[in-house]
């Protein structure tokens, strides 16, 4: 009998990962594969596995092969070695901020969240806006609570699905009406349970819904993931990227280094429906332009205020989704300019590195 590697593999594909919740061969701990004969041999990165969890890990991995080589030979051992990488199975991590709240910036990560999806993308989408979590309004989820599944004797919370969009949010698990009151270290515990204990899958992009402003959640984001790059909201008037910039000159610290993917302006103009060619810039002009400048990076897209982006997120269906509207077709334009941003960013910078702990606000 000989071994095929390739369905050794798929049999592989089949036992999780204790911390991250996804397959072991998604998240690249297995090492090592040797095959030879009906012997196979392999190591297994595990820096932070406990005895037991080892001993079911092991017991598992040895039945998920004998499911299909029942008289293999198997050699199985633990390694320390190996950098951890948080959210490895997540190719892309992008957070979109803001300098201030009320700019659009949820409508914004929804939207392009689902503008990627329907580029044919994996997408997640987390709500890190701990104390106005919108997504679950928007999304039309806030009856739904994520479920929590049991693995190796530890909890891991399995993210809601709508839309094809994999996506968590406080406002999932608290009650709509109760007012989140949380200090600093309880906001970061939050996001850490949100990166760690949730149970993502193999993605292309990760969305990350920011809070306004530079705060505890902005700075533990940094310090437990590392990012791809951040997007910037703003409206066009002075007001909002002078708030806007200190935003994004958070993510240029150099202790940070986080690169700008691009700047969203939202609310470019208005535009009345009974006479769609006509433009109102109720907010001025020329701030998304400013701040592409700025951050050396690119204007993303312009978005005018229409009332099919706050119905589309007060029923639960966002605007992108109104196949054909011009609102919509914005929004497609924003997330494919994004997917080349990104990938520009990818050929000519190396990966962010997590921020040390340091880090002061």
């Amino acid at each position: 009998m000989s071994i095929d590697n390739n369905k050794l593999v798929t049999a592989l594909r089949s036992v999780i990962d204790p911390d991250s919740g996804v397959d072991l061969v998604t998240m690249r701990l297995i090492k090592d594969l040797k095959i030879k004969d009906n012997a196979v041999s392999f190591a297994v990165e595990s820096a932070s596995l406990a005895e037991t969890a080892k001993f079911q890990l092991h017991e598992n991995l040895v039945k998920a092969i004998q499911t299909v080589y029942p008289q293999a030979q198997i050699d199985i051992h633990f390694a320390k070695g190996g950098k951890e990488r948080p959210l490895a199975q997540v190719t892309n991590i992008i957070a979109v901020a803001s300098g201030k709240g009320g700019v659009g910036k949820s409508s914004v990560s929804t939207n392009l969240a689902l503008g990627l999806k329907e580029m044919g993308a994996r997408v997640g989408l987390m709500d890190a806006d701990l104390y106005g979590p919108s997504i679950p309004t928007m999304l039309g989820i806030k009856e739904e609570k994520p479920v929590i599944k049991q693995m190796y004797g530890r909890h891991r919370i399995l993210p809601i699905e709508k839309y094809g969009l994999h996506t968590i949010s406080i406002g999932n698990i608290v009650e709509p009406e109760k007012a989140v009151v949380l200090r600093g270290p309880r906001l970061g515990g939050i996001i850490k349970q949100f990166a760690n204990e949730v149970i993502w899958p193999e993605l292309d992009y990760l969305i990350i819904d920011l809070p306004p402003g530079t705060g505890d959640i902005q700075l533990t984001l940094v310090q437990t993931l590392p990012l791809t790059g951040a997007i910037i909201v703003t409206t066009p008037q002075e007001v909002a990227v002078a708030d806007a910039v200190k935003a994004m000159n958070m993510f240029r610290l150099e202790n940070i280094r986080v690169p700008i993917v691009g700047i969203v302006e939202n609310m470019s103009w208005f535009t009345p429906e009974d006479n769609p060619t006509k433009k109102y810039r109720i907010f001025g002009e020329g701030g998304g332009k400013t701040m592409a400048r700025m951050s050396n990076s690119v204007l993303l897209g312009q978005l005018p205020l229409v009332m099919d982006v706050r119905v589309g997120g007060d029923i639960g269906k966002p605007a992108i989704l109104s196949t054909g509207t011009e609102i919509s077709k914005s929004f497609m334009e924003v997330a494919k300019k994004t997917v080349q941003q990104v990938n520009l960013r990818n050929e000519m910078l190396p990966p962010t590195q997590i921020v040390g702990m340091n880090v002061q606000s």
